[in-house]
C-alpha cells in the first residue's frame, strides 16, 4: 500500500515491553554482578540502550523493562539515562519480579513475565503492545511493523528475518502464505528434511526484496511481537510460560498471525562469542551496525568525561571511548571502554575493555600499591589478545593474556575462558608478571 494511503500509527495507542531476559548464563561471567540488559556495549552503551533507542526513534515513549536478576545496576542506568519531561507522557519503567497475593514465583519465561505484569500494563490506555528482546543488536523503525499489523488486520504480528541454513537450526522458523499470514512454525528444526520444507520460495525473493541469489533462505523469528490488547489478554489466559515455544505456535492455529519481514542487520548477542564479535565489528571500516547514524541515534547515559588522550600510541582499527589515557602502546582491532588506562609498551589485539566506573585518585593508587594490587587499567609491557576486560579490572605490568593453547571453556580463580575468549571479571586483579 502506498505510504499516503497507509493508516498512520497513533503512538499514544502503543505500549512497549522490553524483555530483560533470565540469569544470562550464556553471557556469564559478564552477568555475574549485572543483569543481561546492563552489560556494556560498544564502549559507552549498554545492551538495553538498543531496544529503548529503537522505541524512542519510532516515537514510542511508553516503555516497561522486565527483569529479575541483578537489577541494581540496570535500575541505576535507566534512572540516570532516560528522563522524559512531564508533558510528553513518556517513561521507561523497570518492573522486577515481585511476590503478590496471586504469585510467589519468579518469571518462568517470556509469556509468564508479561502475564505477571499485565496488571501494570492494563493501567495504560493502548490498543497495541510491542514486545521486544533486550539482548539483540539491530535498528528498526517499529512504526512500520505496527502499521503493517493494522493494515493487515492482524491480531499478532511477528518480525522475521531471512537467514541461511546454519543459523536456521537454532531459531524459530516460520512459513507464510502470499498475504504474509503465518501458516506454520517450527522451533529450532534440526532435521534437513523438515528444514527443506520451510524454505522461502525463490519466486518470493523479489517480493520480499531479498537480493541473496542462489541461497536457501528461511524466515526466522526475531523475538519481536505486536499484539492487539484484547488478543494478548486472551492468549495469556492459561499457564503457558513462553511466547516462542507455546503462545505463538498455538496462536497460529486460532488467530490471525502475520509476518513482518525485516531486511536490515540483526544479531542475537546472547553468547560470549556473538557478543565479542559484534563489539569488535564496530571497529571495522564498514561496521554492520552503524553507531554513527544520527538519523536514528543510540541513546545512553550522558557523561561529563574529558576527551581521550593518546600519548604516542599506535592505533589501528579501534574504537576509543571517552576519558581514556593510552600511552606508548599498540592497540589494534579493539574496542576500548570509558576511562581505560593503557600503560607503555603494551600490545592489545582483538580486545574489548569495559573501562572503569571512576578515575582513581593518587591516594587510592598508592593505597592499592601498598596492598600489592595494580592500579585500575592495563599496566606496562602487557601482551593481550582475544580477551574481554570487564569494568574496574586491575591488570599489572608484564602480563600476558591469551586463550592460545588452552581449552575452549575454563574456570580459574583469576579469569574465565568462554568460547575461546579470555574474560577477566569485573574488579578482577591480575598481578604483575602473570601469564594466562
Amino acid at each position: 500500500m502506498p505510504q499516503s494511503q497507509r493508516k498512520r500509527v497513533n503512538n499514544a495507542n502503543v505500549l512497549s515491553v522490553i524483555m530483560g531476559g533470565g540469569a544470562g548464563t550464556r553471557l556469564y561471567p559478564l552477568t555475574h554482578e549485572r543483569a543481561k540488559p546492563a552489560v556494556p556495549l560498544a564502549g559507552k552503551y549498554r545492551l538495553v540502550d538498543i531496544p529503548i533507542s529503537n522505541c524512542i526513534n519510532s516515537g514510542l515513549r511508553r516503555m516497561y523493562l522486565l527483569t529479575q536478576f541483578n537489577s541494581a545496576s540496570l535500575h541505576r542506568h535507566i534512572s540516570q539515562s532516560y528522563n522524559f519531561d512531564h508533558f510528553s507522557g513518556g517513561f521507561v519503567e523497570l518492573l522486577a519480579a515481585e511476590q503478590t497475593p496471586t504469585t510467589q514465583t519468579w518469571y518462568e519465561g517470556t509469556a509468564d513475565a508479561v502475564r505477571k505484569n499485565l496488571i501494570h500494563f492494563l493501567n495504560n490506555d493502548f490498543d497495541y503492545i510491542v514486545i521486544l528482546s533486550g539482548d539483540q543488536l539491530y535498528r528498526m523503525d517499529l512504526r512500520e511493523i505496527v502499521e503493517q499489523h493494522i493494515d493487515s488486520g492482524a491480531e499478532v504480528s511477528i518480525a522475521t528475518l531471512p537467514v541461511d541454513r546454519k543459523p536456521a537450526k537454532s531459531l524459530g522458523i516460520m512459513q507464510m502464505d502470499d498475504s504474509n499470514r503465518i501458516t506454520r512454525f517450527v522451533e529450532k528444526p534440526k532435521e534437513d528434511e523438515v528444514l527443506d520444507s520451510l524454505k522461502i520460495d525463490p519466486a518470493w525473493h523479489e517480493k520480499l526484496e531479498i537480493d541473496r541469489v542462489g541461497e536457501d533462505l528461511f524466515l526466522a523469528s526475531m523475538g519481536i511481537y505486536v499484539f492487539n490488547r484484547e488478543t494478548l489478554i486472551e492468549l495469556l489466559d492459561n499457564e503457558h510460560t513462553d511466547f516462542g515455544k507455546h503462545i505463538i505456535p498455538g496462536a497460529i492455529e486460532t488467530h490471525k498471525v502475520y509476518s513482518y519481514v525485516f531486511q536490515g542487520y540483526w544479531e542475537d548477542i546472547g553468547t560470549i562469542a556473538s557478543f565479542f564479535e559484534a563489539n569488535l565489528d564496530s571497529a571495522a571500516d564498514l561496521p554492520k551496525f552503524d553507531f554513527y547514524n544520527m538519523e536514528a541515534p543510540i541513546f545512553t547515559r550522558p557523561r561529563f568525561l574529558p576527551a581521550s588522550k593518546i600519548n604516542g600510541a599506535q592505533i589501528d582499527h579501534a574504537v576509543i571511548s571517552d576519558g581514556c589515557i593510552i600511552n606508548h602502546a599498540k592497540v589494534s582491532n579493539s574496542l576500548i571502554g570509558i576511562r581505560t588506562l593503557i600503560g607503555d609498551n603494551s600490545s592489545l589485539n582483538r580486545v574489548i575493555t569495559f573501562g572503569a566506573d571512576y578515575f582513581e585518585s593518587e591516594e587510592s593508587i598508592r593505597a592499592a600499591e601498598e596492598e600489592g594490587r595494580p592500579r585500575i587499567g592495563i599496566g606496562k609491557n602487557c601482551w593481550i589478545q582475544n580477551a574481554i576486560i570487564d569494568k574496574n579490572a586491575r591488570i599489572g605490568n608484564n602480563v600476558v593474556i591469551s586463550p592460545e593453547g588452552k581449552d575452549k571453556d575454563v574456570d580459574h580463580e583469576l579469569y574465565y575462558i568462554r568460547d575461546g575468549i579470555v574474560v577477566i571479571p569485573k574488579s578482577g586483579v591480575i598481578p604483575d608478571g602473570t601469564r594466562i
